[in-house]
């Protein structure tokens, strides 16, 4: 292996290197038994993204507008966090998405393929209050605060 080799394979990540070395690791979600396209197919990271970007912008209006008037930002944000891990918990334990999951077509189903039970729901959104666990992801881009919580965000 020449520098350039190695220069490609240390900056195209360890993934693209084995896989250049002849490692099948297949699709995402295979391994959960998901399809690999369509409904049912693993949440791709932007769309995911995006609707904890619209969750947030909704908790920070809530927050602003019924909550913490005329306060500063900092107690306004400090609410939103609030407002986001009960709407998290909430509408994940009911009806398996937020409201960014729905406008973008996700769900949070069980790993198994069940509804997540309100327990596995304040679990999941404990974690990811804790952030970290929320964007440390396995190779099927699922974060940790799904995998343990035994959660998984797919199509609809």
């Amino acid at each position: 292996m020449d520098k350039r080799q190695a220069i490609g394979s240390w900056l195209s990540g360890p993934r693209a290197a084995a896989e250049d070395m002849g490692v099948d690791f297949g699709y995402r979600g295979e391994r959960l038994g998901l399809p690999q396209e369509g409904p049912g197919s693993i949440a791709p990271p932007g769309r995911r993204i995006a609707a904890i970007l619209v969750d947030w912008g909704l908790c920070m209006l809530v927050s602003y507008g019924l909550i913490a008037r005329g306060d500063n930002a900092q107690v306004v944000a400090n609410w939103a966090v609030g407002v986001f891990f009960v709407l998290s918990v909430l509408t994940v334990g009911t009806v398996g998405s937020t409201p960014g999951k729905l406008l973008l077509r996700l769900r949070v189903i069980g790993d198994q393929g069940d509804r997540l039970s309100p327990v596995r729901a304040l679990f999941r959104g404990v974690l990811l209050l804790l952030i970290i666990p929320a964007v440390v992801w396995d190779r099927d881009t699922r974060g940790l605060h799904d995998r343990l919580s035994g959660a998984v965000q797919v199509r609809i």
